[in-house]
């Protein structure tokens, strides 16, 4: 079956956790993505490794549906092969630190140059331009500096990082809509060009209704927020309240583990029949909470009630509750709820899979689905394995120039000399 990116091929050199997200949702959706390492491989391969000698679940849960090829940049036969297959390739992934492409030779003007029709796609910390452009970055610190951080946490406590990986992944996500872009806009001109995208950037861009709060407080408090607002000039942390016109927070349900919570948006239109399920007719009449304004005030106290019920109630059965009355809400689900969820296996979002080093092994799934080509995921490939089998098919060697190429060191870092 064809799938919808069927056709495009991706020279992928991302490493680590940004590049490799993006780069295996388009594996998923159907590009024939390689992955060229070099010989010591993406350095995931061994990083926080939970089985000897094989490739981690860092690894493995980020390159599925790749083809992986090894060559040696350092050596001129290897850059002969990059050249080569620059040539046979839609897009260029890259997400090197500051200048390494540049000084291996290959900056967008060459690789442009190698051929015009391709699409370079970069991922950097800060991008190219500006006082932070030769920093380095990692997840943690881009939430730092796109305005994650200062936004997340309680009111009276430090900053938190976000448990998804904003910074990384959903970087990866902003590079594949550039990408596809790119690609679309070439089909009309017939031109590449290069797409950067910055990780501060990304989270900047994710953080929009902090910043939607931060200019609504030149103009007066938030009443929405459970905390003071008056006089403050950035966003602040709010804890678990909702960030939008509703109020929501997160709410404690039996018996009282880390996890046995519900999160509860109370729109205008359900209040009425919230009220009179947990306090009856004297809640739903109460002063205090008659209007979305006075719940705002009041929310402090409206939260206790509605916890007090709550009390009484497992999550779930308290979810299965709130939606007989149409309440928005979701009880906190931890990796383990996940991972044995009827929803989430249903569609097909923990999937399970078979690796030649680790055995069994489980992946997110797609997150995307379409209806006349959906994704089949596969496993991630072993380092170097589809080597001979890309320069063949892709690049047409045959097995007397593969050998030259090998003698001539193209696979393999040579061995270090004896002090």
């Amino acid at each position: 079956m064809d799938k919808a990116l069927s056709g495009i091929r991706i020279l992928d050199m991302s490493h680590v956790q940004a590049g490799p997200t993006g780069s295996q949702l388009m594996a998923w959706l159907g590009a024939d993505v390689i992955k060229f390492e070099p010989p010591t491989g993406d350095i995931t391969r061994g990083q926080l490794r939970d089985v000897p000698n094989a490739d981690s679940l860092y690894f493995t849960m980020l390159n599925c549906n790749k083809r992986s090829i090894t060559v040696n940049m350092k050596n001129p036969a290897g850059k002969e092969i990059f050249i080569e297959l620059l040539k046979k390739c839609d897009v260029l992934m890259e997400n090197f630190g500051p200048g390494v492409l540049d000084r291996l030779g290959f900056a967008w003007e060459k690789v442009n140059q190698i051929n015009p029709r391709i699409v370079m796609a970069s991922i950097k910390g800060f991008g190219s331009s500006g006082p932070y452009a030769d920093f380095k970055a990692y997840e943690n610190v881009a939430q730092a500096m796109g305005g994650g951080m200062s936004t997340t946490g309680a009111p009276d406590g430090p900053p938190f990082v976000s448990g998804a990986q904003i910074g990384d992944s959903g970087t990866g996500l902003h590079l594949v809509i550039g990408i596809l872009a790119a690609l679309h806009h070439r089909n009309k001109t017939g031109k590449g060009q290069y797409v950067e995208v910055a990780m501060m950037d990304s989270v900047m861009n994710l953080c929009r209704v902090k910043w939607r709060d931060h200019q609504r407080l030149t103009r007066g408090e938030l009443s929405e927020y459970s905390i003071p607002t008056k006089g403050l000039k950035a966003t602040p942390r709010s804890g678990n309240d909702s960030g939008g016109g509703q109020l929501g927070n997160a709410i404690k349900c039996k018996p009282g583990g880390p996890n046995d919570y519900i999160y509860v948006v109370v729109q205008e239109a359900v209040w009425d029949a919230l009220a009179k399920r947990i306090g009856g007719e004297a809640l739903a009449k109460d002063p205090k909470f008659a209007t979305i304004g006075e719940r705002r005030r009041h929310q402090g106290k409206m939260w206790a009630l509605i916890e007090k019920f709550a009390s009484s109630y497992t999550k779930r059965e308290l979810m299965a509750l709130l939606n007989e009355l149409d309440v928005p809400c979701g009880p906190i689900m931890s990796t383990e709820d996940l991972a044995s969820d009827e929803h989430v296996n249903l569609r097909n979002m923990y999937v399970e899979l078979d690796h030649p080093q680790r055995g069994t092994w489980y992946n997110i799934g797609m997150p995307i689905k379409l209806s006349d080509s959906p994704a089949d995921i596969k496993r991630s490939p072993l380092l170097g394995e589809h080597t001979e089998e890309i320069l063949k098919e892709v690049l047409g060697y045959d097995d007397s120039r593969i050998a030259s190429l090998k003698n001539a060191g193209a696979f393999s870092t040579p061995p270090k000399k004896a002090a």
